[in-house]
């Protein structure tokens, strides 16, 4: 991991150098902070290159490398300037960032946090690598004299890309190395921050009535999990601030109704919305967030065998209302129906989020830039699409209405759990959920297909899994 040093102390001979300038003061900035004879080559290369806020520019002087980066001061988060600058950086043992006078603390340690993201890689499975395929960054020195920078300082900034870094590792796993068992021993471990973690195994969810979840996982030879993570930093109250519920369906292959292979390898992703839940309560730990908050995730795999759920089976879920499943690949609403009466229930939460992959729907609607958000509370929407927007990861809400809802009524049973239909497939997914939510709980439902998965890369978000919902929940408890 590379290490984050906040001080004024004397650069070593020929430490390469990051000149941070927004493109009116360049000039000024060059000369304050280079050599006369470094300023003046670098003024040349900016000015043939035509530069613009955004860029990097990066060359070797005859006495250190100098990369320069034009930012906008007016940019209300740097940490994409640090995700952008990685890749330009990567390859140098330490570098020394040169912080100039306009930046304010908060900044730096943006632009930290944007690098912690941007280096972010999954290669353990990668045996023939050479070194040199290997990032070599070791130490990022930020150097301001105008500024009271610390280590101490950065800890939540740390924190927060420690949580998106695991659920990316556990989103990023292959299903044979990510059951529901293996991963609900991973976060077991996270005990040690001080998170209550308790996890029931097929024998507690039968006791407890997560007929709906065990439905989907008695396909499988991997047996079914509940996990149930709380962080209790306010003492001083009883009462649970926040609900977050995670869809974990560790591999998705459809059961009975099997998806076509072309990208079923991608159904190991399934999980992460639990990865998230999971990466945010890891955050609200190492934060030690003077809030209440308890997180559970269900974690099955979704097989077609002899053992399967079939289509046109009824199934009477913990809340006692019964489903009528057409659709076997229709499973992460089975499962989220239950936990989400579990939370409630067990642990009278009054304000719950659940976050998933739950349909392609959402896609075809918002494509790869934003999720859905739905839910029965205004109020409680608004916090999300605000949390989204200053955590960059956006949201957009979509409708919820009776006549929908309506679509979701069955013949024979209660409910079922698709609409037959082709049309409104994320609100209908929604209004399934809505029927299990009790009166005077304030419920928003977070639908992240699309979102959980990075194909091309991008500065803050490298190729395969993003971690998407780690940092907006994390803005979302720190203003609670």
């Amino acid at each position: 991991m590379t290490e984050y040093v906040f001080e004024n102390k004397r650069l070593t001979s020929g430490t390469p150098v990051v000149i941070l300038s927004e493109l009116k003061t360049l000039k000024q900035t060059l000369e304050a902070s280079l050599s006369d004879e470094e300023a003046k080559i670098a003024l040349h290369i900016c000015r043939k290159k035509e530069v613009k806020s955004g860029d990097v520019v990066s060359f070797e002087s005859p006495h250190r490398p100098i990369f320069i980066v034009i930012f906008d001061h007016a940019q209300k988060d740097l940490t994409l300037t640090g995700g952008k600058m990685y890749k330009h950086i990567k390859n140098e043992a330490s570098v020394a960032i040169i912080v100039p006078q306009n930046l304010k603390e908060e900044g730096v340690y943006q632009m930290a946090l944007g690098i912690e993201l941007g280096s972010y890689s999954f290669d353990k499975y990668l045996t023939k690598r050479e070194d040199k395929d290997f990032a070599k960054l070791e130490t990022v020195i930020f150097k301001a004299k105008h500024l009271d920078l610390s280590a101490k300082k950065y800890v939540p900034y740390a924190a927060l890309a420690n949580g998106v870094r695991y659920a990316r590792d556990l989103t990023n796993e292959p299903a044979n190395n990510m059951t529901p068992e293996i991963m609900s021993d991973d976060i077991k471990r996270l005990s040690y921050l001080g998170l209550d973690v308790e996890v029931l195994d097929e024998k507690r969810m039968k006791s407890c009535g997560f007929n709906l979840a065990l439905a989907v996982a008695q396909g499988s030879e991997n047996k079914p999990r509940v996990v149930v993570i709380k962080w209790l930093g306010n003492k001083e109250k009883s009462d649970i601030d926040l609900g977050l519920v995670g869809k974990g369906v560790t591999f998705d292959a459809g059961g009975i109704s099997l998806k076509p292979g072309n990208g079923m390898w991608d159904m190991k992703q399934d999980m992460a919305g639990a990865a998230a839940v999971v990466g945010a309560l890891k955050v609200a730990a190492l934060q030690k967030l003077p809030i209440n908050v308890v997180g559970v995730v269900g974690l099955v795999e979704n097989m077609p065998s002899g053992s399967a759920i079939r289509p046109g089976d009824v199934v009477a879920s913990m809340s006692g209302q019964t489903v009528e499943i057409l659709n076997t690949d229709a499973e992460g609403r089975l499962v989220l129906a239950d936990l989400l009466w579990y939370i409630q229930s067990e642990y009278r939460v009054k304000k719950v989020i659940d976050i998933a992959t739950l349909t392609g729907a959402i896609m075809v609607a918002l494509g790869t830039e934003m999720a859905g958000v739905m839910g029965n509370s205004q109020k409680l929407i608004d916090d999300v699409k605000k949390a989204g927007f200053a955590s960059g990861e956006e949201v957009w809400q979509l409708p919820l209405t009776s006549a929908y809802n309506k679509m979701m009524d069955s013949e024979i049973a209660d409910m079922k759990n698709i609409s037959e239909s082709r049309n409104a497939g994320s609100i209908t997914a929604a209004c399934f959920l809505e029927r299990f939510i009790k009166k005077g709980t304030s419920w928003a439902h977070l639908d992240i297909a699309g979102m959980d998965k990075e194909t091309k890369g991008k500065p803050l978000t490298p190729k395969g899994a993003t971690g998407f919902g780690v940092k907006l929940f994390a803005e979302l408890m720190k203003n609670l």
